[in-house]
Protein backbone atom coordinates (compact mmCIF):
# COMPACT_ATOMS: atom_id res chain seq x y z
CA UNK A 1 0.00 0.00 0.00
CA UNK A 2 2.90 2.43 0.82
CA UNK A 3 4.89 1.64 -2.33
CA UNK A 4 2.07 2.67 -4.36
CA UNK A 5 0.96 6.53 -2.96
CA UNK A 6 3.76 8.22 -4.76
CA UNK A 7 2.75 7.08 -8.10
CA UNK A 8 -0.72 8.36 -7.67
CA UNK A 9 0.70 11.39 -6.36
CA UNK A 10 2.61 12.17 -9.59
CA UNK A 11 -0.25 10.60 -11.78
CA UNK A 12 -2.35 13.37 -10.17
CA UNK A 13 0.29 16.02 -10.73
CA UNK A 14 0.49 15.34 -14.47
CA UNK A 15 -3.44 16.01 -15.00
CA UNK A 16 -2.94 18.93 -13.08
CA UNK A 17 0.04 20.99 -15.57
CA UNK A 18 -1.79 19.48 -18.47
CA UNK A 19 -5.67 20.89 -17.10
CA UNK A 20 -3.82 24.33 -16.78
CA UNK A 21 -2.44 24.36 -20.01
CA UNK A 22 -5.58 23.86 -21.85
CA UNK A 23 -6.99 26.76 -19.57
CA UNK A 24 -4.39 29.06 -20.15
CA UNK A 25 -4.65 27.92 -24.29
CA UNK A 26 -8.20 28.39 -24.08
CA UNK A 27 -7.54 32.17 -22.55
CA UNK A 28 -5.28 32.95 -25.45
CA UNK A 29 -7.70 32.10 -28.19
CA UNK A 30 -10.50 33.88 -26.14
CA UNK A 31 -7.60 36.95 -26.04
CA UNK A 32 -7.46 36.53 -29.80
CA UNK A 33 -11.16 36.53 -30.81
CA UNK A 34 -11.55 39.72 -28.40
CA UNK A 35 -9.16 41.48 -29.66
CA UNK A 36 -10.16 40.29 -33.30
CA UNK A 37 -13.80 41.94 -32.15
CA UNK A 38 -12.73 44.99 -30.97
CA UNK A 39 -10.54 45.86 -33.90
CA UNK A 40 -13.65 44.96 -35.81
CA UNK A 41 -15.36 47.58 -33.88
CA UNK A 42 -13.07 50.21 -33.89
CA UNK A 43 -12.37 49.65 -38.03
CA UNK A 44 -16.49 50.20 -38.67
CA UNK A 45 -16.00 53.22 -35.98
CA UNK A 46 -13.53 54.71 -38.03
CA UNK A 47 -15.52 54.29 -40.89
CA UNK A 48 -18.50 56.02 -39.31
CA UNK A 49 -16.89 58.73 -38.45
CA UNK A 50 -14.85 58.82 -41.68
CA UNK A 51 -17.73 59.14 -43.44
CA UNK A 52 -19.92 61.79 -41.30
CA UNK A 53 -16.29 63.71 -41.66
CA UNK A 54 -16.93 63.78 -45.00
CA UNK A 55 -20.39 64.55 -45.24
CA UNK A 56 -20.03 67.51 -43.19
CA UNK A 57 -17.69 68.67 -45.28
CA UNK A 58 -19.79 68.16 -48.20
CA UNK A 59 -22.48 70.14 -46.55
CA UNK A 60 -20.25 73.01 -45.09
CA UNK A 61 -19.02 73.56 -48.92
CA UNK A 62 -22.55 73.58 -50.17
CA UNK A 63 -24.06 75.61 -47.52
CA UNK A 64 -20.69 78.69 -48.17
CA UNK A 65 -21.04 77.95 -51.96
CA UNK A 66 -24.68 78.59 -52.37
CA UNK A 67 -27.47 81.42 -51.68
CA UNK A 68 -29.40 84.14 -52.41
CA UNK A 69 -28.90 87.78 -52.57
CA UNK A 70 -31.67 90.48 -51.84
CA UNK A 71 -30.97 93.46 -54.49
CA UNK A 72 -33.79 95.57 -53.59
CA UNK A 73 -36.56 95.79 -51.94
CA UNK A 74 -39.70 98.54 -52.90
CA UNK A 75 -43.17 98.88 -52.33
CA UNK A 76 -46.51 99.61 -53.48
CA UNK A 77 -48.91 102.60 -51.66
CA UNK A 78 -52.39 102.10 -51.36
CA UNK A 79 -54.44 104.21 -48.76
CA UNK A 80 -51.18 105.87 -47.28
CA UNK A 81 -49.74 102.02 -46.24
CA UNK A 82 -47.90 99.71 -47.97
CA UNK A 83 -49.72 97.40 -50.13
CA UNK A 84 -46.99 95.01 -51.60
CA UNK A 85 -43.90 94.53 -51.75
CA UNK A 86 -40.83 93.81 -55.00
CA UNK A 87 -38.10 91.18 -53.20
CA UNK A 88 -35.61 91.04 -55.74
CA UNK A 89 -33.43 88.34 -55.60
CA UNK A 90 -30.56 86.90 -57.10
CA UNK A 91 -27.83 83.60 -56.51
CA UNK A 92 -24.93 84.74 -55.21
CA UNK A 93 -21.44 84.63 -57.13
CA UNK A 94 -21.06 80.99 -58.16
CA UNK A 95 -23.93 79.77 -56.66
CA UNK A 96 -25.47 76.57 -56.87
CA UNK A 97 -28.76 76.30 -58.46
CA UNK A 98 -32.00 77.65 -56.21
CA UNK A 99 -35.37 75.89 -55.94
CA UNK A 100 -37.49 78.77 -55.22
CA UNK A 101 -39.93 76.15 -54.52
CA UNK A 102 -38.02 74.96 -51.39
CA UNK A 103 -37.54 78.62 -50.27
CA UNK A 104 -39.56 80.43 -47.76
CA UNK A 105 -39.36 84.18 -47.27
CA UNK A 106 -39.87 84.93 -43.33
CA UNK A 107 -40.90 88.92 -42.70
CA UNK A 108 -42.01 90.46 -39.40
CA UNK A 109 -42.97 94.60 -38.71
CA UNK A 110 -41.98 94.41 -35.22
CA UNK A 111 -45.11 93.56 -34.14
CA UNK A 112 -45.93 90.07 -36.23
CA UNK A 113 -43.94 87.64 -38.31
CA UNK A 114 -45.19 85.59 -41.22
CA UNK A 115 -42.93 82.69 -43.03
CA UNK A 116 -44.47 82.75 -46.83
CA UNK A 117 -43.82 79.87 -49.48
CA UNK A 118 -44.33 79.59 -53.18
CA UNK A 119 -47.74 79.51 -54.98
CA UNK A 120 -47.09 78.20 -58.20
CA UNK A 121 -50.25 79.91 -59.52
CA UNK A 122 -48.79 83.08 -59.12
CA UNK A 123 -46.14 83.06 -61.62
CA UNK A 124 -45.00 85.43 -64.31
CA UNK A 125 -42.33 85.04 -66.99
CA UNK A 126 -42.41 88.76 -67.43
CA UNK A 127 -43.20 91.81 -66.08
CA UNK A 128 -44.33 93.58 -68.74
CA UNK A 129 -47.02 95.09 -66.87
CA UNK A 130 -44.80 96.23 -63.93
CA UNK A 131 -43.72 95.04 -60.68
CA UNK A 132 -46.89 95.32 -59.04
CA UNK A 133 -49.85 94.81 -61.84
CA UNK A 134 -48.33 92.02 -63.36
CA UNK A 135 -49.71 89.58 -60.79
CA UNK A 136 -53.45 89.41 -59.26
CA UNK A 137 -51.61 90.16 -55.80
CA UNK A 138 -55.78 89.17 -54.07
CA UNK A 139 -55.09 86.22 -54.82
CA UNK A 140 -51.75 85.93 -52.35
CA UNK A 141 -52.66 84.91 -48.87
CA UNK A 142 -50.59 85.87 -45.18
CA UNK A 143 -48.75 82.22 -46.08
CA UNK A 144 -47.96 82.74 -49.83
CA UNK A 145 -45.88 84.72 -52.19
CA UNK A 146 -45.47 85.07 -56.02
CA UNK A 147 -42.94 85.25 -58.78
CA UNK A 148 -41.90 87.64 -61.43
CA UNK A 149 -38.79 86.45 -63.66
CA UNK A 150 -37.27 89.43 -64.96
CA UNK A 151 -33.60 87.71 -65.99
CA UNK A 152 -33.42 83.88 -66.56
CA UNK A 153 -30.72 83.73 -69.78
CA UNK A 154 -31.67 79.18 -69.87
CA UNK A 155 -35.02 79.33 -69.12
CA UNK A 156 -34.15 77.13 -66.16
CA UNK A 157 -36.98 79.07 -63.59
CA UNK A 158 -40.88 78.11 -64.61
CA UNK A 159 -44.19 77.93 -62.99
CA UNK A 160 -43.67 74.02 -62.03
CA UNK A 161 -40.26 74.37 -61.61
CA UNK A 162 -38.10 77.75 -59.88
CA UNK A 163 -35.14 77.37 -60.22
CA UNK A 164 -32.67 80.18 -60.57
CA UNK A 165 -28.53 80.34 -61.13
CA UNK A 166 -25.92 82.57 -61.38
CA UNK A 167 -27.10 85.59 -63.10
CA UNK A 168 -31.04 85.19 -63.33
CA UNK A 169 -33.16 87.55 -61.39
CA UNK A 170 -36.65 87.31 -60.03
CA UNK A 171 -38.93 89.27 -58.15
CA UNK A 172 -40.96 87.97 -55.11
CA UNK A 173 -44.49 89.75 -54.53
CA UNK A 174 -45.98 90.15 -50.98
CA UNK A 175 -49.18 90.84 -50.71
CA UNK A 176 -48.22 92.72 -46.89
CA UNK A 177 -52.11 93.65 -46.32
CA UNK A 178 -52.81 89.87 -45.87
CA UNK A 179 -49.64 90.00 -43.72
CA UNK A 180 -49.98 92.95 -41.86
CA UNK A 181 -52.83 94.95 -42.76
CA UNK A 182 -50.42 96.82 -44.54
CA UNK A 183 -47.00 98.68 -43.46
CA UNK A 184 -47.66 101.85 -42.35
CA UNK A 185 -45.44 105.19 -42.32
CA UNK A 186 -41.86 104.37 -40.42
CA UNK A 187 -42.78 100.57 -39.48
CA UNK A 188 -39.54 98.78 -39.26
CA UNK A 189 -39.63 95.77 -41.50
CA UNK A 190 -36.96 92.59 -41.06
CA UNK A 191 -36.81 89.39 -42.87
CA UNK A 192 -34.98 86.67 -44.64
CA UNK A 193 -35.20 84.85 -48.12
CA UNK A 194 -34.05 81.25 -46.81
CA UNK A 195 -32.95 78.76 -49.38
CA UNK A 196 -32.95 75.36 -49.14
CA UNK A 197 -29.30 75.87 -47.99
CA UNK A 198 -26.88 78.29 -48.31
CA UNK A 199 -26.92 82.11 -47.36
CA UNK A 200 -30.00 83.40 -46.45
CA UNK A 201 -30.96 86.97 -48.49
CA UNK A 202 -31.20 89.62 -45.72
CA UNK A 203 -34.46 92.41 -45.83
CA UNK A 204 -34.04 95.24 -43.63
CA UNK A 205 -35.62 98.62 -43.81
CA UNK A 206 -37.60 101.06 -42.29
CA UNK A 207 -40.21 102.51 -43.93
CA UNK A 208 -40.63 106.45 -44.89
CA UNK A 209 -42.26 109.19 -42.33
CA UNK A 210 -43.84 109.70 -45.34
CA UNK A 211 -45.42 108.24 -48.66
CA UNK A 212 -45.31 110.68 -51.65
CA UNK A 213 -45.20 107.98 -54.57
CA UNK A 214 -46.99 105.25 -54.83
CA UNK A 215 -44.26 103.18 -55.64
CA UNK A 216 -41.77 103.90 -53.03
CA UNK A 217 -37.46 102.54 -52.73
CA UNK A 218 -37.09 100.58 -49.44
CA UNK A 219 -34.08 98.49 -49.68
CA UNK A 220 -30.66 99.39 -50.45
Amino acid sequence: MKGTTPNKVRRFSCNTDAAIGIGSLIIFIAMIIVAGIAASVLIQTMNTLQEQAMNTGRETIRDISAGIEVVEVSGYVVNSKIDQLAISITPIVASDAIDLSHTFVSLSDSTKKVILNYDSNLFSDNANNGFFQTLNSSNLTATTYGILVIRDLDNSCSASTPVINENDLVVIIVNTTKCFSGISPRAEVTGNVVPEYGVRGVISFIAPSVFVEKIVDLQP
